[in-house]
């Protein structure tokens, strides 16, 4: 590395671009100023002496606040001064001192290590030179000022005065005067952090007419004067003692032994040749450079990296496909596909021993397992689990790493993944696939791509390594609540298989099965201490929760069982011996719950015309939706809100039109076309709506508010329309039906392409409700909307009707 040279008045220093950091307690090191130190920390301890054993040279910074004991790197100004360590002493009480002088202004570019402490990359900054008429008045004006300072202070001497007057330079005129008066810590910094002498000058000018009118109090500052001697002579003493210690201590570390145990474990790692041949080489190269150069350390972390990756390590997989058919059991319920597909992946690996490991994408809402189940799958094949989330990573080089040229390069999470687990053959999940972002540093999707590939993880490269790395014998499972927002060419390479949501009865049964006995133990309570009765469930599930997955359902339990605990507790502290069973009923559940947070609204919502119940796709599992329509006196618009999305708008209008082309034939007045506005309304209006799946029910919605005919309570539909009144097939049928269980609805109409797809669902849900499948949407008029009034007949009349007029020649002639 290249380093800056600067020249003091009895010596010439090069300086490298990387020094160990000393942070120090509110203490500001200017150049050319010598300090003793008080050295306390472990780490700064080890620091010093090794900076003692190489050229001495360290950068002082300061710490913002100096109470921290152990500072971050967000702890420590920038801005600090390269030191020239004169002296150092131990003492037998095993406290250090160290004399230090500053040798030039330095700004931290970049920190480059932290363990066992701090190392930095360093700009040093030469001294500026300065002229000028303005110069010269502010440094006359400076000398000036602390000749009246030293004449007021006690703790300045005349010697003090003499360092002033005979300081040339302005710039140095300005540290020797800030490093002598007493100004806080930050006032310092800020001196020391301007390389501009003239502004330097201005503000010391400030700093100091500051501090001769606090010198007029006098009093205050003496003892703090008095204070500051006592500690510099302890200090002296200290150093002194340590001087004599240092002399008896220490050898110099046998360098060849560290690079002997390097090429030990070089024999035992059993790495692949190419590997091997590159980390012979880098550790030929590691033995000639000095322990004390910059690039030593970059090399040796290298060499760790390839010496500790399990290049051959592997662990046995358990292949019985009952035993793991037993574990997957234990730890879910349900997931039948996913379960199936792992012990097929067993039955072959028996057959075929070197079989590539198959790659999987668990798509489903949050809370049906997703990544639980990667941990139950790793216990039934008796393999390592690793997990690492790309949620919101943007950085191509979190995938593929840094490349050895920047300060601080590390591998990708891949390989770091590995090293974590010690076996090349682990269950690695990548969690939240589908929120991966992309910007100027990348896409690390497209980094992705070869690491799910069989074809090419084989031989995959890290940046960091730049050696090929088998990943072919790795179990790789991605987890996604979204499918479409995955990279395509990485859902290409991926299997992909759909978790759905759980029925209320699979929620029971998981309820019972998994989330209340592990409540019990997580809140320290027995099975003979509480029990929920599974009406109590039932209710908690439709009242309490609404989602596809069992989150919030267990957290609601959590809630029960806290309650509960509370509960055992009081009846101790009271003196009781023995603790009764509590059996939570229906009825306790607002006891612990609160009041009911869910409602059925279906049936009275419906009772009203112009309003249909339809069924929509979320990313966290189906969802009932109620489409209003209303009209009033206009002209004919047409208004939709409820935040929806322009292909639901356009189902609305595809609607309006085909009602309006068949209005002779569904017995509907033309002119309330022209007359009457309409407005169609779908509530949650906070919440974003698009999709043509709800084509049907609007068209429902307004068939109902035109023909005064209310929409049956218990059935809910969806689909898409087209103006020629065909009913088109409509995705997330499985969701959809799972949803209208949920709300409490028995029937439920679907697209006539759309059989195909009842297969997915449960065969218990599909014997509880019934299903209707249309072509045309006069079909759905039928099934969905009541019968039409009929009109009121007029009451008889008992009155007998007049007489008939009598024939022209029988009247009677006028009078």
């Amino acid at each position: 590395m290249s380093s800056e040279k600067f020249e003091g008045e009895t010596m010439e220093l090069s300086i490298p671009q990387i020094l160990p950091l000393l942070p120090l307690r509110n203490t500001v090191i200017f150049p050319q100023q010598i300090l003793p130190l008080s050295i306390g920390r472990e780490k700064s301890v080890r620091l010093i002496e090794d900076a003692m054993r190489v050229n001495r040279l360290i950068l002082v910074t300061a710490q913002r606040d100096g109470r921290i004991d152990d500072p971050q790197i967000e702890d420590l100004f920038q801005w600090g001064t390269v030191s020239l360590i004169m002296k150092i002493f131990k003492m037998p009480d095993g406290t250090h001192s160290a004399m230090v002088q500053g040798i030039a202004r330095g700004r931290i570019l970049d920190f480059v290590q932290t363990d066992p402490y701090l190392k930095v990359a360093v700009q040093p900054y030469l001294e500026e030179k300065a002229e000028g008429m303005d110069v010269d008045a502010m440094v006359m004006n400076l000398r000036g000022q602390f000749q009246r300072a030293v004449e007021l202070a006690p703790y300045l001497t005349p010697e003090h005065a003499m360092l002033v007057m005979n300081t040339d330079s302005p710039g140095r005129l300005a540290d020797v005067i800030a490093w002598n008066i007493n100004l806080q810590m930050n006032d310092k910094q800020e001196i020391l952090e301007l390389i501009d002498v003239h502004q330097r000058l201005e503000k010391i000018t400030l700093f100091l007419s500051k501090e001769l009118q606090i010198l007029e109090l006098g009093s205050k500052i003496q003892s703090e004067v008095q204070g500051e001697i006592s500690k510099n002579q302890r200090e002296y003493y200290l150093r002194e003692q340590m001087k004599a210690i240092k002399k008896e201590l220490g050898e110099d570390e046998d360098e060849r032994g560290e690079i002997n145990e390097l090429r030990k474990r070089l024999e035992e790692a059993q790495m692949p040749e190419e590997a091997r041949k590159v980390a012979e080489k880098e550790l030929d190269r590691l033995a000639k450079i000095p322990p004390a150069a910059a690039e030593y350390t970059v090399s040796r972390t290298y060499i760790d990296w390839l010496l500790e990756l399990p290049w051959s390590k592997s662990t046995d997989d358990n292949l019985d496909v009952n035993i793991a058919r037993q574990v997957l059991d234990e730890d879910h319920y349900d997931l039948e596909k996913v379960k199936k597909r792992i012990l097929e992946y067993l039955a072959v690996r028996q057959l075929k021993a070197d079989m590539k490991g198959p790659i999987l994408c668990f798509v489903g809402p949050p809370g049906v397992g997703k990544t639980s189940l990667g941990r139950s799958i790793a216990r039934a094949l008796g393999r390592k689990f690793v997990r690492i989330s790309l949620g919101g990573v943007h950085d191509e080089a979190e995938v593929r790493g840094h490349r050895r040229t920047y300060i601080g390069a590390l591998p990708g999470r891949i390989i770091q993944g590995l090293k974590k687990a010690g076996s090349n053959n682990p269950i690695f999940m990548l969690d939240e696939i589908d929120k991966v972002g992309a910007d100027y540093r990348g896409d690390p999707s497209s980094a992705l791509l070869e690491v799910l590939d069989p074809e090419q993880n084989f031989s995959f490269s890290d940046h960091y390594l730049e050696v090929p790395f088998d990943l072919s014998k790795v179990m790789f499972i991605a987890t996604a609540n979204l499918e479409d927002p995955i990279h395509p060419a990485l859902k290409d390479r991926m299997e992909v298989i759909e978790l759905p949501g759980y029925t209320a009865e699979d929620k029971i049964r998981i309820a019972e099965k998994f989330l209340v006995p592990k409540q019990l133990e997580g809140h320290g309570l027995k099975p003979e201490q509480l029990a929920i009765e599974k009406e109590a469930l039932e209710h908690l599930i439709s009242s309490y929760t609404r989602e596809a997955g069992v989150r919030n359902l267990e957290r609601e339990i959590a809630n029960i069982c806290r309650g509960v605990a509370r509960e055992v507790v009081e009846a101790k502290s009271s003196g009781a011996t023995e603790i009764a069973l509590r059996q939570v009923t229906k009825d306790d559940l607002h006891k612990y719950l609160g009041v009911v947070k869910y409602f059925s609204d279906v049936k009275e919502r419906t009772r009203r015309t112009g309003v249909a119940t339809g069924l929509a796709w979320t990313a966290v599992g189906g969802d009932i939706l109620f489409i209003e329509a209303t009209k009033m006196r206009g002209k004919g618009n047409l208004t939709l809100t409820g935040s929806l999305g322009d292909v639901m708008k356009e189902s609305a209008h595809a609607a309006l039109s085909y009602i309006r082309s068949k209005a002779k034939q569904y017995e509907i007045d033309e002119d309330v076309f022209d007359k009457f506005d309409l407005h169609v309304h779908v509530p949650a209006g906070a919440i974003p709506k698009d999709g043509p799946s709800a084509g049907v029910t609007m068209f429902t919605a307004l068939m109902s508010l035109f023909t005064d005919r209310t929409v049956a309570n218990d059935i809910a539909m969806t689909g898409e329309i087209t103006l020629r009144g065909l009913v088109l097939p409509i995705g997330g049928v499985k969701e959809k039906t799972l949803a209208a269980k949920r709300a409490g609805i028995s029937k439920v109409i679907l697209p006539e392409k759309n059989q195909k797809d009842l297969e997915e669902i449960p065969q218990h849900v599909r014997d509880s409700m019934e299903f209707f499948f249309v072509k045309e949407m006069d079909d759905v008029i039928k099934l969905a909307l009541s019968r039409k009034p009929k009109k009121p007949v007029a009451e008889a009349i008992i009155e007998p009707p007049p007489p008939a007029s009598p024939p022209p020649a029988q009247r009677p002639a006028m009078a």
